[in-house]
């Protein structure tokens, strides 16, 4: 019996590279994949690009929520959905091709040996293509003040490009997340390591869009800012 895998991937308008990104994940063809998009009712039509590539292709799904409720929202979706449909393996990523898909069968292997895998950017060294030096500069600081305040070991404390052990995911209370953004990745890491699951980094190379827009804002890197303080509060008090 092979392990059953769910990749997730949020959209909000990326008609421009979701039918890339499923056709490259599609290829790679590992047994029982599945992939679950998640559109926050994106104007340009991305959800009616994944219906189309759903009547050739029956392991991809689609939620299409009302409105833009955010990242981390539209993870736990995608969370509830993998824990009801009995899936071993839940994979997070980006949908605009800045994760390369074809790093998901280094993810699987990786599981062997932990319960999260994350997708390191600054494992060895600083691995990301084409970014901005301010938006860089932020995101290597984020990541140094997010280990200092919450302790975690991580060199890449705020990667979306990550694989899950349906344990985890058991174990952790989805009703209490409240992060959005990129906090949400540092809470789950949080929350994962808080109750002694594996975890474990492996080198990712991340590049800069080519089509869209980011998604990153002032409020985003503020609620991360806060967020890290929340769960060591929380922590002191046994709570996360």
């Amino acid at each position: 019996m092979h392990d059953k895998v769910l990749v997730i991937i949020p959209t909000y308008n990326e008609k421009n590279n979701i039918l890339k990104v499923l056709e490259t994940v599609l290829g790679l063809n590992i047994n029982q994949l599945d992939i679950l998009v998640i559109d926050d009712n994106s104007p340009d039509g991305t959800a009616e690009l994944v219906e189309e590539a759903m009547t050739k292709y029956p392991n991809i799904h689609l939620i299409k929520r009302a409105g833009k409720l955010g990242l981390g929202t539209a993870y736990v979706t995608g969370f509830r959905y993998a824990l009801e449909k009995s899936y071993d393996y839940i994979i997070e990523m980006d949908a605009d091709l800045s994760h390369d898909p074809k790093e998901i069968p280094q993810f699987l292997k990786a599981m062997n040996e932990a319960d999260l895998v994350i997708g390191s950017r600054y494992l060895t060294g600083v691995n990301v293509i084409n970014w901005p030096l301010m938006r860089l500069f932020i995101s290597v600081m984020a990541s140094k003040y997010t280990r200092m305040i919450t302790g975690m070991p991580f060199r890449d404390c705020t990667s979306g490009f990550k694989c899950f052990r349906r344990t985890v995911l058991e174990k952790i209370p989805l009703d209490k997340i409240s992060s959005s953004g990129y906090s949400f990745q540092i809470e789950m890491n949080f929350k994962a390591w808080k109750r002694g699951f594996r975890i474990k980094e492996i080198p990712i190379i991340f590049y800069d869009r080519t089509h869209g827009s980011s998604k990153m804002s002032k409020r985003i890197i503020l609620e991360a800012m806060i967020v890290v303080w929340k769960l060591k509060f929380l922590s002191f008090f046994g709570k996360y």
